[in-house]
């Protein structure tokens, strides 16, 4: 009987250390099993170099959501993002979106400016966008002399 209880004891705790491996995992992974609840809205952009699905969106330095989808509009070849944004925020109708980077080197991320207008609808779009900076053709037109 003293070995079925140590073995039951040992499995136990390999168990619960599994499920506390996967936990860290998810979390640290920054993996959603479930979807989170909030607001979404799509923003147009000519250019998102460097934006991946799963960016962070910003308001005023602080994370807000997240970037949720990207997909081209071939009508007029802009890029369309999709923006998960947390309930407790509102979005206005001159509100300004932008892609930008964190650090030199780092991560890009969509930063929003909120306006005073009007608050948008979830499945809105923001209209104002401002598009990435592109860090490597600066850096050749500077090289290269393109710039006075």
């Amino acid at each position: 009987m003293k070995k079925y209880s140590m073995e039951f004891s040992v499995g136990l705790f390999v168990l619960v250390g599994l499920l506390c491996l996967g936990y860290m995992t998810v979390k640290l992974g920054k993996m959603e099993l479930f979807s989170e609840k909030g607001h979404t809205f799509s923003a147009r952009f000519s250019s998102i170099s460097g934006l991946r699905v799963g960016a962070s969106v910003e308001i005023s330095g602080v994370p807000v959501g997240k970037v949720s989808s990207i997909a081209l509009k071939t009508d007029c070849y802009e890029a369309l993002v999709g923006l998960q944004i947390d309930d407790e925020v509102v979005i206005t109708d001159d509100a300004i979106a932008s892609v930008k980077t964190s650090g030199i080197i780092g991560d890009k991320y969509v930063s929003i400016s909120i306006g005073a207008g009007n608050p948008v609808e979830n499945g809105g779009e923001i209209t104002e966008t401002e598009s990435a900076v592109d860090l490597e053709a600066l850096i050749s037109k500077y090289v290269f002399g393109g710039v006075e």
